[in-house]
């Protein structure tokens, strides 16, 4: 026969916030470790950093327009130009956001609270969308307000700009949910900054190779889908497609036609549904 003892332990009496709330303080907690916000300074030595250099082509552009009366960089190919920046930050933070928790073991603790592995994810998603995003839109604005202020001969630049915003938000999505997803395969942040550099690196050396060869063989069509291979010069097409922009791959540009969306949303689609499975494997050991 069994019984139930009290042993005195003070009952909760607050109130219940629910999932809701648990994932929104998760999204919180996550966008500040991305970027090193109550942790020590070296840990914000890397974010903030990249983040600097992020804001100097728009400062450059800025006195460009000050002194040259000219724009020095489009706020359409800003993604393109500063990708290699990007992709570094991405290596360098995706792994915080995915890592300790798969290290310390602490997933099965998280999924026993009313937060599913679907609201974990998307979490872990939005914070390091969020972060990526600010990265791209700061810059962007910046350069934008600076438009305004210097007011240069002929109409802003506002159908740009925007173009430039949404595409980067999509960028920023495509980024987080593959970077994450990469990251998610190994509990060692070393191990996971090196996956996803690496991913980086072959899918950017890859794509002027395999251009040029089919360039060099006649087959100029099939080159432009060599492009595609990239995720910047991918949401580059996409933004090309919806917005009529020029194209900051060189040659003939993409191919024509709603493909480069397509082909987005199904490889965020893909990433996610890799992370909720990693996760929930993760979580049931």
């Amino acid at each position: 026969m069994s019984e139930i003892y009290d042993i005195g332990y003070r009952h909760y009496d607050g109130p219940r916030l629910g999932r809701g709330h648990a994932t929104r303080a998760l999204t919180v907690h996550t966008l500040r470790g991305v970027f090193g916000l109550g942790r020590t300074a070296r840990g914000k030595i890397v974010p903030f950093g990249l983040a600097t250099i992020m804001l100097l082509p728009a400062i450059v552009s800025i006195a460009m327009m000050a002194l040259l009366g000219q724009r020095g960089l489009t706020y359409s190919a800003f993604a393109v130009v500063m990708q290699a920046v990007l992709a570094i930050f991405l290596a360098a933070q995706g792994p915080t956001a995915v890592a300790p928790d798969l290290r310390f073991r602490v997933l099965p603790l998280y999924l026993s609270r009313p937060v599913t592995v679907t609201e974990y994810v998307t979490a872990k998603i939005v914070a390091m969308t969020v972060a990526l995003f600010a990265l791209v839109a700061a810059p962007l604005t910046l350069m934008y307000v600076g438009e305004l202020l210097i007011d240069l001969d002929g109409p802003p630049a506002t159908g740009e700009y925007l173009g430039a915003m949404a595409t980067g938000l999509l960028l920023a999505l495509l980024l987080s949910s593959f970077g994450l997803a990469v990251a998610s395969f190994t509990p060692r942040r070393g191990l996971g900054v090196a996956s996803v550099i690496t991913v980086y690196l072959l899918s950017s050396a890859s794509v002027p190779i395999v251009y040029a060869m089919l360039e060099s063989a006649g087959n100029d069509a099939a080159a432009r889908w060599a492009w595609l291979l990239n995720p910047f010069w991918l949401v580059d097409a996409v933004q090309v497609w919806l917005f009529g922009t020029v194209p900051n791959a060189d040659g003939d540009g993409y191919p024509a036609g709603p493909i480069s969306g397509v082909l987005v949303v199904v490889l965020i689609a893909a990433a996610l549904a890799a992370l909720a499975l990693r996760y929930r494997k993760a979580a049931s050991r």
